[in-house]
């Protein structure tokens, strides 16, 4: 008797082979994930730094008052358009901006992603430029100030 086919053995051990190559590449891919979503993230945020200094030279040398929607708020009625739709944190709820936060002195900003890590806590800038209020946890920011781990 000459049966053509696969037998269950063969089946498993397929099914088993295909099971360990996507236990290996799934973590692998979440990591190029959360490596674009960073990089993207320090880009926009050097996008949106261009564009505040572009409003602090357009504005009487004034930076615009903390925000969470810095974009849809100020940045997108600029001129020239630096920012032309709001710029939403890759890592943070769908539809949320970046985080904007001036020093009370109005010398200072920092802008912040939530980043890959745990959200970060910061609620203020400090005059000076140098320590925020709150932790970073993580988080990816710029600023004109002098705060340790901002790009």
């Amino acid at each position: 008797m000459n049966k053509k086919g696969f037998t269950i053995l063969e089946i498993l051990v397929v099914l088993a082979v295909l099971a360990i190559l996507i236990g290996i590449a799934v973590p692998r891919i979440k990591g190029m994930q959360d490596q674009a979503n960073i990089q993207k993230a320090k880009s926009e945020l050097k996008t949106l730094q261009t564009a505040i200094v572009s409003y602090y030279i357009n504005n009487s040398n004034a930076y615009p008052a903390s925000s969470n929607t810095i974009c849809a708020s100020t940045l997108n009625a600029l001129n020239p358009k630096i920012v032309a739709a709001p710029l939403y944190d890759p890592f943070a709820a769908t539809g949320t901006e970046y985080k904007y936060l001036k020093s009370t002195d109005g010398l200072y900003y920092i802008i912040i992603s939530v980043g890959p890590g745990t959200a970060p806590t910061i609620s203020a800038l400090t005059d000076g430029g140098a320590a925020v209020t709150g932790n970073l946890n993580g988080g990816i920011c710029v600023t004109n100030g002098t705060v340790a781990g901002c790009i």
